[in-house]
């Protein structure tokens, strides 16, 4: 999946940034079939929206590999890239699940991996 990025996004991992990021935060997204499960194109960008509005940085580059099931207890993994190339394991974990709609917290990890030489 390839995430477009944004030349005015200058993420970094300062510790005021990583200190909000840590903080964690919830989502909730309405799905429209049967089976809740968001894409993950979609959960990539509802995440990537949240941690902005949460951070008050611009949107990040995120990245899922996976759909999120509409299922309590149900986990996943994005991955936040920075400007600089490192990056923030990202967890999803869905809380509640109601009709269509998917309730879920976001958490980023405490330590950023550096760039790849």
């Amino acid at each position: 999946m390839t995430i477009a990025r944004l030349p005015a996004a200058k993420w970094s991992f300062s510790a005021m940034a990583a200190g909000v990021l840590l903080a964690g935060c919830s989502a909730s997204v309405g799905v429209g079939n049967s089976e809740p499960k968001l894409s993950a194109d979609e959960l990539a960008t509802t995440v990537s929206e949240k941690l902005a509005l949460t951070t008050g940085q611009p949107k990040p580059d995120i990245a899922c590999p996976e759909d999120l099931v509409g299922k309590v207890g149900t986990t996943t993994r994005c991955t936040l890239t920075a400007d600089d190339g490192s990056t923030l394991g990202v967890s999803v974990n869905v809380t509640s699940v109601d009709g269509e709609q998917i309730n879920f917290d976001i958490k980023a990890d405490e330590t950023a991996s550096p760039a790849p030489n």
